[in-house]
């Protein structure tokens, strides 16, 4: 055994320690995984579902109180009525409806010493012209019918003298920068959020002329949050040393609370309320801003808390602050770190006596494992050893474990050498298919893109030319009706003589729009043929063409309830055919109207065209609000034929991008889909005719940006 030993370089009692070690690691690793594992489920599990019954419980705590707000004001319904049915109260009501004065003041005498008694804030008794000039009762009266009608509202220091003078100096509460809170932009809080109910009183007849107002000032009121504390956090439902506590906001700052200032303070008698404080901003957002009740954990003036927070809203439906119940999460940390300290100790326990017992037990399996273990590390390392006889019974597991090792060494060995052997022919044939592969994949990329290109270009022709042949057929058709029309139009103009300017305006707008038509198809003609035509260029205004252009729509847009709205910030005159310019601005208007559902708006403006601080013409834009484009529509809007509409042509942003081009404009457009698209044109002062060759060059046939010019 001393000589296999000094072969490998160890000695007897290294290999003895290291197996031991490996066993003893190898033995314990699963019991140290399967407790971990137990450890963690137990942990996951109690911090889950605690987690879940903490979120669960405040989530009800919240709802308590919420309810509990609604029914303070139920039973301040239920006060006012009591007070409008006593005899003291129906017998002088019954004097003051006749206009006794006298009995008047002793009502209200009597109002104030129910108010005390009913520890309310707010009683009195006004008439129905005194609730309608009021702006707060206003909002009310619509909601009072036969019964009584409550609601929240924060009324400003002005407004709360005008119901009782003790009222403004009472709502005021000071406020205070708070840690996670923004900074006050004040330095107090003169408002006052009241619970406020009106009843109406009826006459004898049954009309309601008088109203009972009645009212409770949350601010400083301690007793509403204290009687929701003790409601919900009573005795033996929270952990010892857990504090509970309500608040009442208005917007972020605490008006009524049970917080104490100092957490930690041993005398919970004589802490002083976080009245003044502010919310968190993280829980400002969430709650205040968008509305949504918050149910996690929340930074509560200077710790953490379980808490909820609801939002409450007035008798308009406005926020007006927060509704918060919650508890100190310290002491469920605490009992969570005593029960992780718990189970690591057993763990520890159960790993140390395993550990034992298997270090004992492992003795009689060192010295052939250690020399299986040997000859596998020399095996890996390229030297070629057997592990041969390890003095044990043929029938011991390891004595065949060591005979099949062996065997399989053999055989690996001749493996290793087939394997060598064809892996040298193999890499020689990979080798000669990649360069093929590699030379058709770059001849198939060549192929394709030729194909791609061929194919976009015969598109475009059958396009151009089915277009060419539609259009000749089209102006063959059209233009002898028309003919007609016009010069019957001339005759009837004749006949009538003098009669004729009953309807001259009508029968020039006819004329005028057969012209149109006749404009109309020569475009169609240029679209098709751009280079057999040459419209006149002459120098317009384009306040002018834009005039034209809304009383061309006017009765178009008319009928959906469009508003057209034009912007004309220029006088710039423009080198144009006038014609198609106004056909263009049609084709935009007509369009944006189309997008708009219903209800909407267009906008037309026309300013200078600046570069390089320098006017070179007019930008033209057309505007509107309605349901935009997709982005994988906006690249193909003006390619010819494209249309999203079931009785579009697809013509008419073509048609219009041809125009534009061929005096050597730009045309851009701009979409955000459900808010609206902006077209953009810029029409120089002298047209570039130069660019003219080709109008429909460059139209775009696949994915481009948000913008296409």
């Amino acid at each position: 055994m001393s000589v296999f030993s000094q072969f490998f370089g160890v000695s007897w009692q290294q290999m003895q320690a290291k197996v031991r070690y490996r066993i003893l690691i190898l033995t314990l690793l699963p019991i140290l995984l399967t407790l971990i594992s137990l450890v963690f489920i137990t942990i996951y599990w109690n911090i889950s579902y605690t987690g879940k019954q903490l979120f669960m419980k405040v989530k009800a705590d919240l709802t308590v109180a919420t309810n509990t707000l609604e029914q303070v004001q139920k039973q301040q319904e239920i006060q006012l009525y009591n007070v409008s049915e006593s005899w003291d109260f129906q017998n002088s009501f019954a004097e003051v409806d006749k206009g006794n004065q006298a009995e008047l003041v002793k009502l209200n005498r009597y109002l104030m010493q129910q108010k005390d008694i009913l520890q309310l804030d707010v009683l009195r008794l006004i008439r129905l012209e005194e609730a309608n000039a009021d702006p707060d009762l206003r909002q009310m009266l619509p909601r009072v019918e036969n019964q009584a009608y409550s609601g929240l509202m924060v009324l400003s220091a002005k407004r709360l003298d005008r119901l009782d003078p003790n009222l403004a100096e009472l709502a005021k509460v000071p406020l205070s920068a708070t840690m996670r809170a923004q900074e006050p932009e004040k330095l107090a809080e003169t408002r006052g959020m009241l619970s406020r109910t009106l009843l109406p009183i009826p006459d004898e007849t049954g009309q309601v002329s008088w109203y009972l107002d009645g009212a409770t000032l949350f601010n400083r009121d301690t007793v509403i949050v204290d009687h929701i504390r003790d409601l919900v956090y009573d005795k033996g439902t929270l952990p010892e040393r857990s504090i509970g506590t309500v608040t009442i906001f208005l917007d972020n700052a605490r008006i009524s609370t049970n917080v104490p200032m100092d957490m930690f303070s041993p005398n919970k008698e004589l802490q002083s309320r976080a009245l003044g404080t502010l919310v968190s901003e993280e829980v400002r957002q969430k709650v205040l801003v968008e509305g949504i009740p918050w149910v996690d954990r929340a930074f509560v003036l200077n710790d953490w808390f379980i808490s909820g927070y609801s939002p409450l809203e007035d008798i308009r439906g406005n926020r007006i602050g927060m509704i918060y119940t919650g508890f100190s999460e310290a002491p469920f940390i605490h009992t969570y770190i005593l029960n992780i300290i718990e189970l690591g100790t057993i763990l520890m326990l159960v790993l140390l006596v395993s550990g034992f017992l298997v270090y004992r037990g492992a003795n009689s399996l060192l010295e052939p494992i250690e020399r299986i273990h040997h000859v596998v590390k020399a095996v890996q390392s390229g030297r070629d050893l057997r592990i041969g006889e390890l003095g044990l019974d043929r029938d011991n597991e390891l004595s065949n474990l060591a005979e099949q090792f062996d065997h399989m060494l053999d055989l690996l060995q001749r493996r290793n050498l087939q394997i060598q052997s064809a892996a040298e022919q193999l890499e020689v044939k990979v080798e000669e298919r990649t360069r093929s592969l590699q030379d058709k994949t770059e001849e198939l990329q060549r192929n394709v893109a030729l194909l791609n290109e061929t194919r976009q270009q015969l598109v475009t022709n059958e396009k151009l030319t089915a277009l060419g042949e539609l259009t000749a057929g089209i102006a063959h058709e059209i233009n002898n009706p028309t003919a007609v029309i016009l010069g019957n139009m001339e005759l009837m103009k004749y006949e009538l003589g003098s009669n004729a300017k009953v309807v001259e305006e009508e029968i020039e707008l006819v004329i005028q729009q057969v012209g149109r038509i006749s404009t109309i198809i020569r475009s169609l003609l240029q679209y098709s043929r751009p280079g057999e035509f040459n419209a006149p260029l002459e120098m317009h205004l384009v306040q002018s063409m834009i005039e034209e252009v809304l009383v061309l729509v006017r009765h178009s847009i008319e009928k959906q309830k469009v508003e057209l709205i034009q912007q004309i910030n220029t006088t710039a005159e423009v080198e144009v055919n006038r014609p198609q310019v106004i056909q263009v601005l049609i084709n935009l208007v007509v369009n944006a109207a189309h997008a708009i559902e219903s209800k909407g708006k267009i906008w037309i403006r026309a300013n200078d065209w600046v570069e390089h601080g320098k006017v070179v013409g007019v930008k033209v834009e057309v505007e509107d609000e309605g349901v935009g484009i997709a982005p994988e529509r906006l690249s193909r809007i003006f390619d010819p034929f494209y249309t999203t509409r079931k009785d579009g042509t697809g013509l008419g942003l073509s048609l219009s991008y041809g125009i534009i081009k061929r005096i050597g404009g730009t045309i851009e457009v701009k979409s955000t889909l459900g808010k609206g698209t902006v077209f953009s044109i810029g029409i120089y002062h002298k047209a570039k005719e130069e660019h003219a060759d080709n109008p429909y060059d460059g139209l775009h046939f696949g994915a481009v940006d948000d913008t296409i010019v």
